[in-house]
């Protein structure tokens, strides 16, 4: 059998494979701008070494291969620009920092809500010009000029931190409640509240199902999110304002003619018209300037209101051993917030109250013996004759309010010290006559007693 002849065996070529050629981002636009400049596909492919097909390939990308070497410029750019702008860290001390701010008067301040973005200049032509015209051309007295405000009460809110002892690992949390309502504070320039109006998300709480609400500290009313409205306004306006004022009037033995100051707020109607009542809108961006219940009203009950709920849940603490914080917090009902609110009212001094009217009318402030100090802060003189040991009327800790009631007050004394700017006046009355501090705070010691005494303590039991 013959055998198969094999062939000749097939070598293979001898030579460099070419090597591919990778380009860059950058060098891929620079082709595409050939291109675009009318070149021919095979001159660029010459000139960067490739296939007329692997140019013809790049072409067909060139919006993506844009996109891409925009986003890569971009990122250069920024890494650029850091490398310029590194610097050394320094870690300043909080002395270093002290001493900074001292040694170039720098001050730490918030800027949040309505004193942002204050208007001085127009507040300036209103206090000056507007309201000095109408007290002077109407002859409104400072029982007579009222101004309203609402504000937002999270009535069930406790603080968030607190001083333990160092052996306390951390204090016991508990979540921080949000109910919040809406309160509307109204009073007149000489130091008087009237019955405050609130805003509850609730017709009739279960806590206050059986209870009248005429009877209660305030003039209750509800919506859904517990905000004011242009119809609640006018709702306490008509049934809440107007007959507090007039019974208020009517015992001063003074005509009822009333000049209501508010902010132009979207909440607050424009169809509040009564006879005897003269509605004067505030101008824009001027109420953290010159409304007296942003002047320190507000703040100084809602921390009398903080202070009452806050003693009434230590004293629940002494009194029972097994106490529960959470227990405790489920039993505070709106019938405890109203009682805390109830009690803030009471607290509040009249001094206090007019005090804060020295921006809007400095005269009213000053009559009623207020001490006016440079730092721009309020205090009643006859604390700061106290203070300074003058005796100013009354002595230790008693209440400015109170000092009237004392039957061996035989001398009118009237001490007046003019120090720059400062002027501290001390007024000590004769028997027989009354301040109208003293009748307003019998007023508002008063004003619906019935529902403390009715209304029961928040129970502590689980």
């Amino acid at each position: 059998m013959s055998t198969k002849r094999s062939g000749p065996a097939k070598v293979p070529a001898v030579g460099t494979k070419r090597q591919r050629k990778m380009l860059s981002i950058g060098d891929k636009v620079k082709l595409l701008d050939m291109l675009n400049e009318g070149k021919s596909y095979a001159a660029v492919g010459r000139h960067y070494g490739i296939n007329e097909s692997s140019v013809r390939s790049i072409k067909k990308e060139e919006k993506n291969i844009r996109k891409t070497a925009a986003i890569s410029f971009n990122k250069d750019s920024k890494r650029v620009a850091t490398a310029r702008n590194k610097t050394s860290t320094f870690n300043a001390s909080k002395g270093w920092f002290e001493n900074f701010k001292k040694r170039f008067g720098l001050k730490n301040v918030s800027l949040h809500g309505e004193m942002a973005s204050a208007n001085t200049a127009e507040a300036e032509a209103f206090v000056n010009n507007k309201f000095k015209a109408i007290i002077e051309e109407v002859g409104y007295k400072p029982d007579q000029v009222f101004n309203m405000d609402e504000t937002g009460l999270f009535w069930k809110r406790m603080p968030s931190r607190t001083f333990i002892m160092q052996e306390e690992a951390k204090a016991p949390g508990f979540k921080a409640q949000k109910d919040r309502l809406t309160l509307v504070m109204c009073g007149n320039a000489a130091g008087f509240m009237i019955k405050p109006g609130l805003i509850y998300r609730s017709k009739n709480p279960r806590t206050l199902k059986n209870k009248n609400k005429d009877d209660l500290p305030v003039y209750w009313m509800y919506n859904a999110k517990a905000w004011m409205t242009k119809a609640l306004n006018l709702d306490w306006f008509k049934n809440c304002f107007i007959p507090e004022v007039k019974c208020y009037l009517r015992g001063k033995g003074l005509d009822f003619k009333v000049l209501l100051l508010i902010d132009n707020a979207g909440g607050h109607s424009d169809d509040m018209t009564y006879d005897g009542v003269q509605i004067e809108f505030l101008p824009p961006n001027t109420t953290s300037l010159i409304q007296p219940m942003d002047q320190g009203i507000i703040r100084a009950f809602k921390a009398l209101y903080t202070r009452n709920t806050l003693q009434h849940l230590v004293d629940a603490m002494d009194s029972d051993q097994d106490f529960s914080l959470k227990d405790y917090w489920r039993g505070y009902t709106i019938a405890s917030c109203l009682q805390n609110i109830q009690r803030a009212i009471r607290e509040m001094k009249t001094e206090t109250l007019n005090a804060c009217w020295i921006k809007l009318w400095p005269e009213v402030a000053d009559s009623l013996s207020v001490t006016v100090l440079t730092n721009g802060w309020f205090c009643c003189a006859q604390e700061e004759a106290r203070r300074e040991g003058r005796g100013g009327g009354h002595g230790g800790g008693r209440d400015c309010a109170a000092t009237d009631d004392r039957p061996d007050r035989r001398t009118e004394e009237v001490d007046q010290r003019d120090s720059g700017e400062a002027q501290v006046l001390v007024l000590q009355l004769s028997p027989g006559q009354r301040s109208p501090t003293h009748d307003l705070t019998r007023e508002r010691s008063h004003m619906h007693s019935d529902f403390l005494e009715a209304t029961p303590e928040v129970s502590t039991s689980s």
